[in-house]
């Protein structure tokens, strides 16, 4: 029977084995359901980790044995997206192709049936140098600072719009716009732009793939999307980090970063639609889901992290939601 450790308005936290409960009857009730599994799995680590990671062909067998599981939970036009960090060979200043091996793996086993829809890189410059040996010691790498994103889908055209994730203009696009008026005609890139291709107005430009959570150029103008980023990551994370400190609680040491949660849940979701987290930790994407009116469901086999779940759900932010 699967154990809900807490449920919100609009969703649930099991606690639990993914594999069983998602083999079992939690699976059959979520069948052909999920419009999104949003999730960021144990990394494939040298070291083994409190939050649990299995290590070389272990993890490689058992990361793309999950792309049957997860395909048979999606709508027809339902998403899958996976954050995954890189590796590093055990005591050798080179990395581990186990990652990339173990996506690759996942979205070309035929029994799963998926595809790439794109790759994303999310780009953390807050995250500690790592591998600490050979960054801090030796220095003889740079700090590992970004983790491949992947957005996976059953068909060619899962539910998906950029429109809901738009960024503001630049400033040179607002003047382009007022004085409407360009430079048409054929660039270097062969590329033919047109005399009314940048005329209209779509109320902001489309999202790169590449997710900034601090900016890389101080210089240049940060722009991001505001229905995304409202969620301030520096405010949800004060909030919870303060909560943890003051429970003499060890937070996730693995978190999701909001805006990475958010930003896939804004363009590839609508409001009532079901979003799984099968490896929830401390419940990033089960906060942002309900945080945007989105039905979610969170798994995973620590206590103590889906404790700090519920610690998320006490922030102000939520002024909606009822334990």
């Amino acid at each position: 029977m699967a154990q809900v450790f807490h449920r919100t308005k609009l969703g649930k936290y099991y606690l639990g084995d993914t594999n069983k409960l998602l083999d079992g009857e939690l699976g059959k009730k979520l069948r052909k359901k999920v419009q999104l599994i949003l999730t960021s799995p144990p990394f494939p680590l040298n070291n083994k980790k409190s939050y649990g990671n299995l290590q070389g062909k272990e993890y490689k067998e058992w990361f793309i044995g999950l792309s049957e599981v997860f395909s048979e939970l999606l709508t027809p036009n339902g998403s899958i997206v996976i954050e995954l960090g890189n590796a590093w060979e055990p005591k050798r200043p080179i990395q581990s192709l186990l990652p990339l091996e173990s996506l690759l793996g996942f979205v070309q086993n035929r029994r799963a049936g998926l595809h790439l829809c794109q790759e994303f890189v999310c780009y953390n410059p807050s995250r500690l140098p790592s591998p600490v040996e050979w960054v801090n010691i030796k220095r003889i790498r740079v700090t590992d600072s970004f983790t491949h994103v992947w957005w996976m889908s059953k068909n060619d055209y899962p539910k998906a719009d950029n429109s809901r994730v738009l960024r503001p203009y630049s400033s040179s696009m607002k003047m382009l716009l007022k004085r409407q008026s360009y430079n048409a005609g054929k660039r270097p890139s062969e590329h033919a732009i047109g005399e009314k291709s940048f005329l209209k107005k779509h109320k902001g430009s489309i999202m790169h793939n590449l997710i900034e959570l601090e900016q890389i150029d101080e210089q240049r103008e940060l722009r991001l999307p505001k229905n995304v980023f409202s969620i301030s990551h520096t405010q949800s994370n004060d909030f919870f980090l303060a909560r943890c400190r003051k429970k003499s609680i060890a937070p996730h040491p693995a978190r999701m970063p909001i805006e990475l949660a958010s930003f896939f849940i804004e363009m590839l979701t609508e409001p009532g639609d079901i979003v799984l987290d099968p490896f929830g930790g401390s419940n990033t994407t089960g906060f942002c889901a309900e945080k945007s009116q989105r039905k979610w469901i969170s798994i995973d086999t620590n206590s103590d992290y889906a404790q700090q779940s519920v610690i998320r759900f006490q922030n102000p932010l939520l002024t909606h939601n009822k334990l």
